[in-house]
């Protein structure tokens, strides 16, 4: 099964990413049926950490793994306010040509998001399962355009964004996610843990 960690943000904070993406390009162009590959609300989160495939029976070795992360976290250093507030801000771009992606940022207590996600790479690492080692970079893809749509398009959606600032949410609960591939990806929470 594929596997990740996330972080969700709020209801409010989704309806207004969603609200923000219907006035740029991708969304315009989404709307006239042209298929830019709009992330689904209820897909949108934060990854904490990718593991890829994991063979069914390690699933009890991962939320074992993440039972300590939790609870290393929550009584960590990094824990300075109960619970880390953090808003959706600004935005960018990852890959080019059909390999482009949309995506907004994070700000406000993203330092106690790095911990977090160190939290969780350690006891994964120490629990000797996969992960992707890529630089934690806190942010919520909002569109995968590819090539679908001119440059001029995607730099205007990208100056759009920078001036994007969403509504302040708790940081509450990580999640333990596994997802199904397909032209219309979707998401089953396996296991929760409130922070």
């Amino acid at each position: 099964m594929r596997l990740f960690v996330a972080l969700y943000p709020s209801a409010e904070a989704v309806d207004d990413v969603v609200a923000q993406v219907g006035r740029l390009r991708v969304g315009e162009l989404a709307a006239r049926g042209i298929n830019v590959r709009l992330t689904r609300p209820e897909n949108l989160h934060v990854t904490l950490a990718f593991l890829g495939e994991v063979d069914d029976d390690r699933l009890p070795e991962v939320t074992a793994a993440l039972d300590r992360a939790a609870q290393s976290w929550k009584g960590g250093a990094a824990r300075a306010n109960d619970p880390p507030q953090v808003r959706l801000a600004g935005g960018g771009r990852f890959g080019r040509g059909r390999f482009t992606v949309l995506w907004t940022g994070l700000t406000g207590d993203v330092d106690a998001l790095h911990a977090l996600s160190r939290a969780v790479r350690r006891e994964l690492r120490r629990g000797r399962l996969p992960y992707d080692n890529k630089r934690f970079r806190p942010h919520l893809t909002i569109a995968r355009p590819g090539d679908r749509i001119d440059w001029d398009d995607i730099f205007l959606d990208l100056s759009t964004l920078d001036g994007y600032l969403g509504p302040s949410w708790p940081v509450t609960e990580m999640v333990l996610v596994r997802s199904h591939l397909g032209p219309r990806p979707w998401y089953d929470r396996l296991a929760t843990w409130s922070l």
